[in-house]
Parts: structure tokens; C-alpha cells; sequence
């Protein structure tokens, strides 16, 4: 379960550190693979664990592709989808395209939200 809103800096390759009281759990319950998506209504990227991942992807592929609702959320969040390994040093990399999206340079904001957690600019997050 992910809570609380904390301040993180991502450095120059964009990495940022998941919390050491996390890690173990990602670890066991993931093997530290974590899947990055966008937010369909707000300016921020969704974290999710894989596994929890594949149960988003299991309601997407059940979603029709001939409404065109349904399919501009299928495009969207399967679209920017994108895996990444939790490192040695508890640090994940996000891509530079879904750092622009959420526009996230340096200050971000990681709020859990019990099955993820959001990634906010600092400055939007506040607003």
C-alpha cells in the first residue's frame, strides 16, 4: 500500500530513489519491475508495480476498439506504457518522453495512491 506525499529529486539521467521501506516489498512482490504510465485527466505519470500493471492491462484488452472512447484510452495509457527495473541502488529511471509529458525536470512530488503512486512537477502538485 502506497501513501504520503514526499519531495524527490530526479538527477541528471533521470532516476529517482524509491524509498528504502518500499523496496523490500517491490522486490518481493515485483522482482523491482515497475511500469510508468500517463494520466489520462491530470499533468502526471502513474507508477504502478507489474503486477498490478497487468491487471490494468487485463480491464484495458477488454475495452472495445470500436468505441472511440474506449480506444483513445487504450492508445493513451498502453501507449506510454513503459517498463523499467528497479537497480541495485533502488533507483528508476524515467523515460525523457514521459518526463516532458509531466513536465518533471528536477523537484517531483511522489504521492501514493494505494495501488501506485503519482509523479508531479512540485510546482504543479502545489498549484
Amino acid at each position: 500500500m502506497f501513501r504520503g506525499a514526499t519531495l524527490v529529486n530526479l538527477d541528471s539521467k533521470g532516476r529517482f530513489t524509491v524509498p528504502t521501506r518500499y523496496r523490500g516489498m517491490l522486490n518481493e512482490e515485483s522482482e523491482g519491475q515497475m511500469v510508468f504510465t500517463i494520466d489520462l485527466h491530470q499533468q502526471c505519470l502513474l507508477l504502478y508495480t507489474l503486477p498490478e500493471w497487468e491487471i490494468i492491462e487485463k480491464k484495458l484488452s477488454q475495452l472495445s476498439t470500436m468505441n472511440p472512447a474506449e480506444s483513445r484510452v487504450q492508445r493513451l495509457l498502453l501507449g506510454h506504457a513503459s517498463e523499467c527495473q528497479m537497480d541495485s541502488a533502488g533507483r528508476l529511471l524515467l523515460a525523457n518522453t514521459l518526463r516532458q509529458h509531466a513536465g518533471l525536470k528536477k523537484a517531483v512530488m511522489r504521492v501514493g495512491q494505494i495501488n501506485k503512486f503519482e509523479l508531479w512537477d512540485e510546482q504543479t502538485w502545489y498549484q
